[in-house]
């Protein structure tokens, strides 16, 4: 298995994942709504994608990814990074996929100077949550000196 971060004119490792990312999350199947959300994070610069690739007779098989979106602070002065997405494809779960993916992204973003990796799951994804985990992932607790507000748009 190889990990490589992807460019642009790569997308195409990544859009099928994606997209069945997505669908993991209950979002309709949409193929060119994958490819144009991944090129423009790839074309503006806005996020890192990691792919795990295999060779399998000649042919290069994507079998997961993670995407990294920054997270600055501008009071501390420091990027971090927000793991936004981890897939791995069904077949080839249970093999440290996930964990190689997860460390990739660590080391990517301590080279950089970041402090942290922040990540979130769902509340039910418990093998997510125990893969997290056992890298060494904490649980936050409400951070008490600021308070989140959001308000919806359009």
């Amino acid at each position: 298995m190889e990990i490589k971060r992807i460019t642009s004119s790569e997308l195409s490792l990544v859009v099928n994942l994606f997209d069945k990312y997505r669908v993991f999350y209950e979002q309709a199947s949409d193929l060119q709504l994958a490819r144009d959300f991944i090129q423009s994070r790839l074309e503006h610069n806005e996020s890192v994608i990691f792919v795990a690739l295999s060779d399998k007779d000649g042919e290069t098989i994507p079998l997961g990814f993670t995407q990294l979106y920054p997270k600055y602070s501008s009071v501390r002065a420091v990027k971090n990074w927000i793991l936004n997405d981890l897939f791995v494809e069904a077949n080839y779960r249970k093999q440290g996929i996930g964990e190689a993916l997860i460390k990739t992204a660590m080391e990517f973003a301590q080279s950089r100077g970041a402090k942290f990796v922040e990540l979130s799951t769902a509340v039910d994804n418990f093998t997510a949550q125990g893969l997290y985990e056992s890298l060494g992932f904490k649980k936050l607790k409400p951070d008490t000196s600021f308070i989140d507000y959001r308000i919806e748009l359009g």
